[in-house]
């Protein structure tokens, strides 16, 4: 049994251009498998998506897909995967996403992936939540983003204990073991509490 009951997967609706990433999808769902935590993500059927949530369902674990009414017909095809939740636009998916997360897991995306990861770093900052997020830099995939991230400490704009939010590893069991590990060391802005990013009305934990 892992530490998380439910990790939130950020992913794409593309399986990029190398097997690699494919493989690395994979297996982080079976390692999430093999750890009994369930899978909350995007909720596409296609990509590297259709492959984490695929391999999730399949090996017995619960799986929450939950996407906007505009991209239905763009990233799922065919059969839904596991329970959907459909919601009215990004921000309420990220923050049901957020809200029944125990943990983060971002694998190689665009721009949607990465804007994703950014905000619960952000969060996590800022002190809304203190879940760890774990960054699987497959085939140094994320060397520049991460590279960014020790720039932006170098110059004074991102505080060294806050760097240390990110947690990354080239495998996904190596990532869940850091992330099972992972405890807070930064200055959080402010308490939870004094935040508004909770679970959208009438949703349930």
């Amino acid at each position: 049994m892992g530490k998380f009951k439910t990790v939130c997967v950020f992913c794409g609706s593309k399986s990029g251009n190398r097997k690699i990433f494919s493989d690395a999808a994979l297996d982080l769902g079976r390692e999430l498998v093999e750890r009994k935590m369930d899978l909350i993500y995007g909720g596409g059927s296609i990509g590297l998506m259709g492959l984490v949530s695929e391999t999730v369902f399949n090996g017995g674990c619960n799986v929450l897909g939950v996407i906007p009414t505009a991209l239905i017909s763009h990233e799922i095809s065919g059969r839904a995967v596991g329970q959907v939740l459909v919601v009215s636009d990004m921000h309420e998916r990220k923050a049901e996403m957020s809200h029944r997360a125990d943990a983060f897991v971002a694998i190689p995306g665009g721009y949607g992936t990465m804007e994703e990861l950014l905000e619960v770093i952000t969060w996590s900052q800022l002190g809304i939540h203190n879940k760890p997020v774990g960054l699987l830099n497959v085939d140094g995939y994320y060397d520049c983003l991460l590279g960014l991230f020790d720039k932006g400490v170098e110059e004074g704009f991102i505080k060294p204990s806050a760097r240390d939010i990110v947690v990354s590893a080239e495998n996904p069991r190596e990532l869940i073991e850091k992330m099972e590990e992972y405890t807070p060391m930064h200055d959080q802005g402010t308490a939870s509490t004094s935040w508004k990013v909770e679970a959208p009305a009438g949703s349930t934990s």
